[in-house]
């Protein structure tokens, strides 16, 4: 694993051990593609032994991308079963007999229907947690329905809030659903559960929604509608680009840069960096003038180039920062400094996080085509 200049921060202190601090958990992961692996590969990331259970002959994450570019199947050992056979069955709840947790990502009551569902495997594992990843949850109307991303955070009056104003919402490509409410939350649940579990003898199920977790990131902005400082309208808010200082700018070589100063001492030093001193931007909070305001920011933007203004208003504590593309981030300085990206295998990928003082987490490897550990794991179990 390297960055393009170094792995930077990520290299551990003398001294630590060297293995992430889930060291000692091992999940079972039944084969899925989205909000799954990405909670799976957190988990493998910082330590713990994950086992995919995948099809013979290719998963569906192998059927969409070439499994030694995808990032988020990183860190596995891969079991090949055929679950459709009783054998298949068998040696699976053998592995879960072995388990912290098992994590699917399948329909409801697919698990149950393979004679490996909650009540079969917690009977054989009692402090087994069995985390059930869905997009509408295990019960509810929808509860059956197909769906994706944008569906899940519609549903949960997220996706209403994003957008511009006067324009169509517009989904955040699949980042809430899919990672933010839906991974994250589950790699989150599974620890929390797998500690109880250590500290009571028992196990639990989780069920984990798209749905459930795209509503709970909207919970600050809940905060100020109940307050009153939230319209239910886009694009007219304080952080939904509906204000002057909170948004995104064109520069004059077409590129862009991002505003954040929301605090008063901060937009202060915008103003300053920008070299605005027209009274008309003193009145910073009055949101009856954040459309003409963002008028004239949007000029005096244009006015040079995204270098220009890095030069302007970086290391300011304006709240600034240039727009980078996929392309340009992984060379900035700042993550090259911290390694916030890394190459393996010659895929450039996002590090492991977050960063550990005691037990960093380990390199990541890539899963390799055709990727085959049934004898090595069944051999160590």
């Amino acid at each position: 694993m390297r960055s393009l200049a170094g792995l930077g921060r990520l290299y551990p202190r003398e001294g630590t051990v060297i293995s992430g601090p889930l060291n000692g958990v091992r999940i079972i992961e039944f084969d899925a593609i989205g909000p799954s692996p990405y909670a799976c590969m957190m988990l493998a990331d910082n330590g713990a032994d994950v086992i995919r259970i995948g099809r013979v002959g290719g998963s569906p994450a192998e059927d969409i991308l070439d499994v030694s570019k995808d990032i988020l199947s990183r860190s596995r050992r891969v079991v090949r079963l055929d679950l459709k056979t009783p054998h298949g069955v068998e040696r699976a709840r053998e592995l879960a007999r072995t388990a912290d947790a098992i994590v699917e990502g399948l329909r409801p009551g697919v698990m149950e229907k393979l004679g490996l569902g909650p009540d079969v495997l917690l009977a054989e594992q009692p402090k087994l947690i069995y985390a059930r990843m869905t997009g509408w949850g295990q019960s509810g109307p929808y509860a059956a329905e197909a769906g994706h991303d944008i569906n899940y955070i519609a549903l949960a009056g997220t996706l209403h809030a994003l957008g511009r104003e006067g324009e169509k919402p517009t989904p955040p490509i699949n980042l809430v659903g899919d990672f933010g409410g839906g991974g994250m939350l589950l790699a989150f649940g599974i620890v929390s559960a797998i500690l109880n579990a250590r500290a009571t003898g028992m196990g639990q199920v989780i069920d984990c929604s798209m749905l459930d977790g795209s509503a709970s990131l909207m919970s600050m902005i809940w905060s100020l509608r109940a307050a009153g400082q939230w319209r239910d309208v886009r694009g007219v808010n304080l952080l939904d680009t509906g204000s002057h200082f909170y948004d995104t700018y064109e520069t004059s070589d077409g590129k862009y840069v991002a505003i954040g100063s929301v605090e008063p001492q901060f937009y202060r030093k915008l103003l300053d960096g920008i070299g605005i001193t027209d009274p008309a931007f003193d009145s910073q909070m009055r949101s009856a003038s954040w459309p003409e305001l963002k008028v004239r920011l949007t000029e005096i933007f244009k006015t040079r180039t995204r270098a220009e203004w890095c030069e302007a208003l970086e290391y300011r504590n304006a709240c600034f920062a240039p727009v980078l593309s996929m392309a340009e981030a992984p060379h900035h300085p700042h993550n090259i400094e911290r390694g916030v990206f890394v190459e393996v295998d010659g895929v450039v990928q996002p590090g492991p996080a977050p960063r550990y003082s005691r037990t960093p987490n380990a390199t990541p490897r890539m899963m390799k085509r055709n990727q085959d550990d049934t004898d090595d794991v069944f051999g160590g179990l």
